[in-house]
């Protein structure tokens, strides 16, 4: 079996070896809290062992739900906010032919977001464009209230059944949402929208491999079994402590690294596909680790693009940061630079080799460079981007937060910070029962 493999080697210069080796223990002593529930956060490890558990027969009901949403819809709306959308939206981007919006299409409908933002002009400019079409939603919420995503619901369940009518437009909306308890399970079980369950135990940031991810995916035409294959390999890969578990090399590197004043991790990519996956792997290690006023800073870029843009600062800026390259070593296509008679832009010293090559060199260079400019980097090499490939890294990157958060002696799996802008929101919308925060924030703001 193929795998995504990671190098440490151009990290020795800020940390040593012995640093890294000195958190052994603590990265042994994490993954048998993660492994026996015995850490912080204990009740929320079903994704640890999600992909070596994910019944067939769900995967089948996925792809079943899949195929009525293609066949019945030109689009489907993905409703989610955070790990509800960023993770589907990673792997559909990174399978995705980078033009297929200006394409006639590959027979399956297009998978849009909503409810991750608060836009006007967005879900303005978002149902102007559903009108008309044939479309459905997939709404993803385990209360059915939180406040983006219910915005984004309303609206675009309101169109649906006055373009449908309510019982065709029931046909059209499946809901990801707790068991038992919630609003939107409540209104899934008036209306008899088919439905999946988003398990107790396993948080939004960590549900990509759950129904909250696969059902996206799996309408936008992709194989989600080969993408959980690929997850469960992982787990089985990582579930022991050795110097060959890769969940734990990262662990323990990147928390030398902090533990030598490199407070900043980079995540780059030089594969324009991957940029969602940063936005994804942000949200996870940021929330994850991001409390007690600890943890290192995520940060993505995408190269070679960014290098004209925040490349002086990684240069040459201060040295508290340090990188993890994503690096593709196949591509799905083969492009070749021609040679030119003229040779105006002299580019014929490259004329034959592959556009791959180029960009190669230009991460090798750019690499070399920032290294000897003081930046530490992690390499992760990742044989091509396929559906078992990424199921690898997502599995990797959950279970190197997971033993990271420990070796750093936070709560990977609360996110107590996130509720503060949300009582805020609602004193100053004046939410029935905040009335004592309204009162409270209004003097601030009137005096």
């Amino acid at each position: 079996m193929r795998q995504i493999q990671i190098n440490i080697k151009n990290a020795l210069g800020a940390v040593t070896e012995a640093d890294i080796n000195g958190l052994d223990a603590s990265a042994a002593n994490a993954l048998d809290k993660l492994h026996t529930g015995s850490g912080a956060g204990n009740d929320f490890l079903g994704w640890l062992d999600l992909p070596s558990r994910t019944p067939a027969g769900l995967i089948d009901d996925i792809q079943a739900t899949a195929v009525s949403l293609r066949n019945d819809c030109e689009a489907v709306v993905a409703i989610g906010i955070g790990g509800s959308y960023l993770g589907a939206k990673a792997v559909i981007e990174a399978l995705s032919d980078s033009f297929a919006a200006y394409r006639n299409g590959n027979g399956n409908p297009q998978v849009l977001f909503a409810g991750q933002n608060i836009g006007e002009d967005y879900l303005y400019e978002l149902q102007s464009y559903l009108k008309g079409k044939k479309f459905g939603i997939i709404v993803i919420s385990k209360s059915g209230t939180t406040t983006e995503p219910a915005i984004a619901f309303r609206l675009l369940k309101e169109q649906l059944e006055s373009q449908l009518g309510k019982a065709e437009a029931s046909k059209r909306i499946v809901a990801i949402t707790d068991a038992k308890r919630g609003a939107l399970r409540q209104l899934a079980t008036e209306e008899g929208y088919k439905t999946f369950v988003i398990e107790d135990s396993v948080g939004g940031r960590f549900s990509v491999l759950s129904p909250v991810g696969l059902l996206p995916i799996a309408v936008a035409g992709y194989d989600i079994k080969a993408l959980v294959q690929g997850a469960a390999d992982m787990e089985n890969a990582t579930k022991c402590h050795s110097a060959d578990n890769i969940a734990e090399v990262y662990a323990k590197t990147r928390n030398a690294l902090y533990n030598a004043g490199k407070k900043i991790e980079i995540l780059v990519n030089y594969n324009p596909k991957l940029h969602y996956f940063g936005e994804w792997w942000k949200q996870l290690y940021g929330e994850s680790e991001g409390k007690d006023h600890k943890g290192i800073f995520p940060a993505a870029v995408d190269n070679s693009t960014d290098l004209h843009s925040m490349g002086q600062w990684i240069q040459d800026g201060e040295r508290t940061i340090f990188e993890t390259v994503l690096s593709v070593e196949t591509q799905e296509h083969e492009v070749v630079i021609p040679s030119d008679e003229a040779n105006l832009d002299g580019l014929n010293y490259i004329a034959g080799k592959r556009v791959d090559e180029v960009n190669k060199m230009a991460e090798l260079g750019t690499r070399i460079a920032h290294v000897d400019g003081g930046v530490p980097n992690l390499r992760i090499t990742i044989p091509a981007l396929k559906e078992e490939y990424l199921g690898q890294l997502i599995y990797f990157f959950e279970k190197a937060c997971g033993i990271s958060g420990y070796i750093l002696g936070v709560n990977p799996f609360n996110q107590p910070g996130v509720e503060d802008y949300k009582r805020n929101m609602f004193a100053l919308l004046a939410k029935p029962g905040y009335e004592k925060e309204t009162e409270s924030i209004k003097s601030r703001i009137e005096g």
